[in-house]
């Protein structure tokens, strides 16, 4: 076929070139006549008359003399014209299938999009120029539309929560709903509402309405969590059984079910939307990173665009048809969505020191967020503290990070308002400004080992240093006993407490004094974690004895001395709770009956040994203290359970659980997270009781008295 196309234009060529000829003939006598002294045409005349004839025959001729031998001697592999494109066309599909097989936490996948981005802009931009009715259909003549990002996102609409595919074109931003698939019908939009850029603003909350943003209950989030990885359980415990697909299929119908209501009702990060006439919409977002990103591209392409218009009805079924090619994020972020040789993440500690920062133009108020990605979505997890005016801030934090299938760390860089009227908006955004931000994947074949990474991570002309080391769940508790005898931290709780003559560990009744002094309104108390050099120093200074560590934690900040507190019971050769008990207590938090469960709990607390029972009970009053400043500490009795539940809990891995092979990715992220959530719930129904009794007065003195 192509072959006579070409014999075509071949034959065409011809008889132009018959013709041209046939002109260049009367055109040479007429030249030489003009020269003498009776021209018949004047050389103006000429050229008028035989404009560009000899140009036009010199280039067709050439052309005709190239196309005529390679049409003579005819193989179907020749390059033609439609090369380029074709091969646009092939990398398009490459990038296509190379984007459902990179996870979104990837720091690729950014990267691929905008290259799928390009591609189809591009042959988006050839079909439009070869089809002009298309383009009068989804764009205003002389204009080209592209698609810049996309992403799904979760919708506040009157107070509920909708899942929406979120496309940003050139010149608007539209949100629609993805249909459901019947009868293995294609993929379809439904479009929701759009903005043209021109007329989006981002309206700050003291300009508008107060926004109310309805919480999801940690509870109820560790509740999904929790059907997840039993659900994920089940379906390996499936495959290694060769059971049926219709079991597995079920299963994984279910897993998808629980994943997406995770996903719903997860993030509590306002960005919010305005049109010409005011009307706000708002998404909800988990990540001030993935807020952050989706402003900067939107403001950048306001700077272009300048007009309002509306699209008619079939203009914007035709935008929302085209979604369906246009997209680059082609499945909604669940972890049932990965291909089943894709990492299943890291699971376990990552140790991060955040150093400094350069290549700062003026002198700032400075601090840092990081954040990491589990369960589908990215949270904040540490922050270092405000390093005050300077150009080059030396933070010299270390931070660790607990990992739940994580694959990727991002790093914010703020500046600090102390603006106190306006430092936080009736939405719950701080007004802090993001002046960087950037991130890295966390390989395990990088970070495996046991020394340091250094990296640099560069942010819009920042650089950030920071180290990294990663400890994988097995290594990380193995619980150790001490080398010195006479320290405190390793050793077990009944020797130190019988050492000391006393019922409560010396260095669990000086931490939790110094928080109750001046820490119980710290914010994320626990949770926030301390400098780690600061932390490393008390240790030394408690195992040591240390006449002076009294005025070493008053000099301290408050995280530290908590981060002391929870590396004292991580490091306990047994956990608070008894290698013996604990799966007891996995067992009784499991039962349905509440009497049942009551009984079983209680009496299995009071089975503990006196020196643990006690500081249990001594750091359950605490954290019970801690939780009723709830309103300004925002740590609420199950964000405690949260932190102290493996803490307290978790039994001492067996050498046997070590892989033999520490390049292997750790494939135990289900069956630990059901473990975590367990002890979680262990610790969190202790402290929701009103009153733990006691089987005798003498215990009772004990237990209560202030003398410990």
């Amino acid at each position: 076929m192509r072959k006579w196309v070409l014999s075509g234009i071949l034959a065409s060529e011809e008889t132009y070139l018959s013709h041209l000829e046939a002109l260049l003939l009367p055109m040479k006598p007429l030249k030489a006549a003009a020269t003498t002294s009776q021209p018949v045409l004047t050389i103006p005349q000429i050229e008028t008359i035989f404009f560009k004839v000899p140009e036009l025959y010199e280039v067709h001729k050439e052309f005709y003399d190239g196309l005529l031998p390679r049409v003579q001697q005819w193989s179907h592999h020749q390059p033609l014209l439609y090369k380029p494109v074709d091969r646009v066309t092939r990398s398009t599909l490459v990038l296509h299938d190379l984007l459902k097989h990179t996870p979104c936490s990837h720091p690729d996948h950014p990267l691929l999009q905008d290259a799928l981005r390009i591609s189809q802009n591009f042959l988006s931009s050839i079909n439009e120029e070869t089809t002009p009715r298309r383009q009068s259909m989804t764009v205003k003549k002389g204009e080209n539309r592209q698609l810049l990002k996309d992403s799904f996102m979760v919708e506040l609409v009157e107070g509920a929560r909708k899942l929406r595919h979120v496309f940003l074109f050139t010149d608007l931003l539209l949100c629609a709903k993805l249909k459901k698939q019947i009868g293995g019908k294609s993929q379809q939009y439904d479009s929701k509402w759009y903005i043209p850029l021109s007329d989006l603003t981002f309206q700050n909350a003291d300009e508008s309405e107060p926004l109310h943003i309805p919480q999801v209950p940690d509870e109820e989030l560790d509740a999904m969590k929790v059907k997840i990885s039993h659900i994920k359980s089940e379906i390996q415990r499936e495959k290694r059984a060769n059971k049926g697909s219709k079991v597995i299929e079920r299963l994984r119908k279910k897993l998808s079910e629980q994943e997406s209501l995770l996903l719903l009702t997860s993030p509590g990060m306002a960005l919010r939307v305005h049109n010409r006439n005011g009307k706000g919409y708002t998404f909800l977002m988990s990540s001030d990173y993935e807020r952050a990103e989706w402003k900067e591209t939107i403001r950048e392409q306001q700077k272009k665009c300048f007009k309002s218009f509306s699209l008619t009805s079939m203009e914007l079924q035709m935008l929302t048809n085209s979604c369906v090619k246009l997209q680059t994020v082609h499945h909604i972020p669940l972890t049932i969505n990965k291909e089943e040789d894709e990492s299943p993440g890291l699971h376990g500690f990552l140790n991060v020191i955040v150093h400094s920062a350069s290549g700062l133009k003026q002198s700032l108020n400075l601090y840092c967020t990081l954040e990491v990605d589990s369960f589908g979505y990215f949270a904040n997890k540490a922050k270092t503290r405000v390093y005050r005016y300077t150009t080059e801030p030396k933070w010299n934090e270390e931070f660790e990070i607990d990992l739940e299938g994580s694959q990727t760390l991002r790093l914010l860089c703020y500046e600090k308002s102390y603006n106190k009227t306006k430092q936080i908006k009736e939405d719950g955004d701080s007004t802090d400004r993001i002046i960087g931000k950037g991130q890295i994947p966390l390989d395990l074949q990088t970070l495996q080992g046991k020394d340091w990474q250094r990296t640099l991570i560069p942010m819009n002309g920042i650089e950030v240093k920071l180290s990294m080391k990663f400890t994988s769940r097995e290594f990380s508790l193995k619980r150790m006993p001490s080398r010195k005898p006479m320290g405190v931290f390793g050793i077990k709780i009944s020797t130190v407490t019988k050492r000391e003559h006393s019922k409560v560990p010396y260095i669990v009744r000086q931490c939790l004094e110094e928080i109750e002094r001046r820490g119980m309104e710290e914010v994320g108390i626990y949770r926030v974690s301390g400098v780690a050099t600061d932390i490393q120093a008390l240790k030394a200074a408690f195992d040591t004895n240390n006449k002076d560590v009294s005025v070493m934690m008053s000099e301290m900040d408050v995280n530290a001395i908590a981060g002391t507190l929870k590396l004292y019971f991580r490091e306990l050769p047994e956990p608070l709770f008894t290698d013996d008990l604990y799966p007891n207590f996995a067992g009784g938090i499991a039962l349905s009956d509440s009497v049942a469960k009551e009984s079983c709990m209680l009496n299995l607390l009071l089975s503990l040994p006196e020196p643990n029972l006690v500081t249990f009970l001594f750091l359950l009053d605490h954290l019970k203290r801690v939780a009723d400043k709830e309103s300004i500490n925002k740590m609420s009795l199950h964000n405690l359970a949260t932190v102290f539940g493996p803490t307290l809990l978790r039994p001492a891995e067996k050498d046997s659980m070590i892989p033999t092979n520490p390049t292997q990715p750790i494939s135990m992220g289900d069956s630990w997270s059901l473990e975590v959530m367990s002890q979680v719930q262990v610790l969190l129904y202790f402290l929701q009781l009103e009153t733990i009794p006691t089987p005798d007065s003498k215990r009772q003195s004990i237990l209560f008295s202030t003398e410990v």
